[in-house]
């Protein structure tokens, strides 16, 4: 049964158990404590009193004469009374009585040490006597010269004492039930606050829980971060840790070695959204390694009772997803569209020019149509050569001759260069279909908007030392005061599209990082105006084999 009950009640019991325990405790020594400072204060009383009454020279006096009790005893029971002692026995060195509460006990021995008060000293003692067990101080009675003539003591009884002791029984009491009391109401209120904290829940289902949630929490694919108000980063999963360049760090461990948000190497804009704390949904960021989808909310505490505070907001959690391959699809599907649309102009142009040279036939000029027909064959032929001797890549060079096919459509005059040996050095074909399909993109949407002449020229000059790639175009150019801002995501010159705008450029901005590459942008002026991208890139080591490391 206990191991159903919850912690809040397990808390409760156990704190109330030792709650009585303590009172327990605390209770006895209190009354212990009582009654040893009572029998103290007792002997402290009966050594003023005996010490007092072995000074007077009256009892010395009375000593010295031949019936020492006609003098003492009346003296000794004033003293008695006024001194509110049980008895007051003065008695000589041999022991004998010469005062005591009852006549006839007078003339008898004392009963009690009285070595010490012999060898002059006054000492106190609980011991049994005619009266029962009392609490008595003996003192000396010297003369001039030091010898003792006699011997007082005087002494309370023990039940008097045990009588004083109960008198202060209720105010202990009084204490042990506040205590009691105090820490009943201390157990409950701590008790009804943990089942509210943890919804009734006992350790063994919340270590269940804890376990279920660690063991999600790393199975996910998506990346998950939790963030503390204070801007620590409590805990985030393998997958976060992946996708933000993070060490490993597991859900455990004491939250006071998380890091700060400050100390982590995350991406300006990932670090501003973590920072403020804010609701995101579906907001993209780039990093120098990918592309990134977080959604980000408050993480808050059980729901309050109605009509209560708020619930507490405990910090925020961030759930992380990579996007990076959707895009390179994106970008590889846009480069399909681009040439199939370029195959529905060829095939538009194409059925055009043949149309001309079935007419040219029809009329009977077949030296004009074969001519016709060759020149419009050496000019397409030409531009593939080109591409595909310099490049020596059928990717990029078919994506070249569709921007290609893209511009003329639009009217616009793609001039292209290539030169160098073929492009080697294990650059990957993703990233530079990246960076030429959304450089030539950009720069023949900025030539179709410009006055004549509409021109985009592309230079692309491949060697061992890597790749050098210039896009010119003839549009309106950028403004200087933008140029820090053209590949920051979300910046655009042109009108939103249905699926937004500024991810281009902020792209082949993350895949020149990527390759450790280089990029200036500048207005080239004149004539043809247009803004000017120069990218380098530098060729990548290929891997030595097996033989060639002997």
């Amino acid at each position: 049964m206990i191991h159903r009950w919850s912690i809040a009640r397990r808390l409760f019991v156990a704190n109330l158990l030792f709650v009585l325990a303590l009172t327990a405790i605390v209770g006895t020594a209190a009354f212990v404590d009582a009654r040893d400072r009572t029998y103290d204060e007792a002997g402290r009383r009966m050594t003023a009193v005996a010490v007092s009454i072995a000074d007077n020279p009256l009892v010395l006096q009375a000593a010295a004469s031949s019936d020492p009790s006609a003098t003492l005893q009346p003296y000794a029971r004033r003293v008695m009374g006024d001194a509110r002692a049980d008895f007051i026995t003065i008695m000589a060195p041999d022991r004998t009585r010469w005062t005591h509460p009852l006549d006839e006990e007078l003339g008898q021995p004392y009963i009690g040490s009285i070595s010490e008060a012999l060898d002059g000293r006054v000492f106190t003692e609980i011991t049994a006597g005619t009266l029962g067990p009392s609490v008595r101080t003996i003192a000396p009675v010297k003369d001039a010269s030091g010898s003792v003539k006699a011997l007082v003591a005087a002494g309370v009884t023990v039940r008097n004492i045990d009588v004083a002791v109960a008198g202060r029984i209720p105010a202990l009491l009084v204490i042990a039930g506040g205590l009691l009391l105090g820490g009943s109401l201390t157990s409950w209120l701590l008790g009804r606050y943990l089942r509210r904290v943890t919804r009734g829940w006992g350790p063994e289902q919340l270590a269940q829980l804890f376990a279920y949630y660690e063991s999600v929490l790393h199975s996910v694919r998506e990346g998950v971060i939790l963030i503390d108000p204070r801007g620590r980063v409590v805990m985030y999963n393998d997958q976060a840790a992946e996708l933000l360049g993070l060490a490993p760090r597991g859900s455990g461990g004491d939250q006071a070695d998380a890091p700060f948000l400050a100390d982590l190497p995350l991406a300006p804009s990932l670090k501003n959204l973590f920072d403020s704390g804010r609701t995101a949904l579906d907001e993209i960021h780039l990093t120098d390694s990918g592309v990134l989808v977080v959604n980000q909310g408050p993480a808050v505490g059980p729901d309050s009772p109605a009509g209560r505070q708020r619930p507490a907001v405990f910090g925020t959690v961030a759930t992380i997803r990579d996007r990076t391959e959707i895009e390179s699809l994106g970008t590889e599907l846009e480069s399909m569209r681009t040439l199939s649309g370029a195959l529905r102009a060829q095939t538009h142009e194409h059925a055009n020019r043949l149309h001309t040279m079935v007419s040219l036939l029809e009329l009977g000029r077949t030296g004009e149509a074969l001519e016709f027909a060759t020149k419009d064959l050496e000019l397409s032929q030409q531009l593939t050569d080109d591409m595909v001797s310099s490049v020596q890549e059928p990717v990029l060079s078919a994506l070249v001759m569709g921007k290609a096919a893209e511009a003329h459509e639009r009217g616009v005059e793609l001039v292209v260069d290539a030169s160098g040996p073929a492009l080697t050095g294990g650059l990957a074909v993703q990233d530079l279909v990246t960076v030429l399909g959304n450089l030539l993109d950009n720069a023949i949407d900025a030539a179709a908007d410009a006055p004549a002449p509409k021109r985009v020229t592309l230079t692309v000059d491949s060697g061992s030392g890597g790749l050098d790639i210039t896009v010119q175009d003839s549009g309106k150019g950028i403004d200087p005061k933008s140029v820090d801002d053209v590949f920051r995501y979300g910046f655009s010159t042109k009108k939103a599209g249905p699926f937004g705008r500024g991810l281009g450029l902020a792209l082949v901005k993350q895949a020149v990082q990527r390759l450790a590459g280089t990029m200036t942008i500048t207005n080239a002026g004149g004539t043809n105006g247009g803004a000017c991208f120069h990218i380098v890139l530098p060729a990548a080591v290929p891997p030595r084999l097996p033989e060639e490391q002997e």
